[in-house]
């Protein structure tokens, strides 16, 4: 029988590019082998939660400029502490339990690179925001 453990690691994508060394730090360490895993793992659904978001907030994210934009995806993340804490939740809720562990130990600084990770993916998936007729309001 699996358990959670085993089930959590097998589905996460492999980041060949996210190396640990000897001389890594334990932050570093953690944001290859843990975050950056769970977050591409996770891009779907953080694409899916930021258009809900562009939706409860009035569609104002279609009238911005690519800017605006970009600003605004940024203040989502930082400012928006319910949003922000959403985020979080859906990749803490993907650690094992010595990930949790582990992550205690130093939330706050992992919190931040966990936070830049999401932000910098969202920017870089801006043309998944375009606006659809279906939701266009002029």
């Amino acid at each position: 029988m699996s358990t959670r453990l085993d089930n959590l690691l097998s589905i996460r994508p492999q980041i060949l590019s996210a190396k640990v060394h000897q001389t890594t730090g334990a932050d570093e360490a953690f944001q290859n082998k843990t975050l950056r895993p769970i977050i591409k793992l996770q891009h779907d659904l953080f694409i899916a939660v930021f258009k809900n978001y562009i939706k409860k907030h009035k569609n104002v994210f279609y009238t911005l400029t690519l800017e605006g934009q970009l600003k605004y995806i940024s203040n989502a993340i930082q400012k928006d502490i319910k949003f922000r804490n959403s985020l979080k939740g859906m990749v803490i809720g993907q650690f094992t339990v010595d990930e949790y562990e582990l992550y205690i130990k130093n939330s706050s600084a992992l919190n931040k690179r966990m936070m830049a990770i999401v932000k910098e993916r969202l920017i870089h998936s801006i043309q998944l925001f375009e606006q659809t007729d279906s939701v266009r309001h002029f």
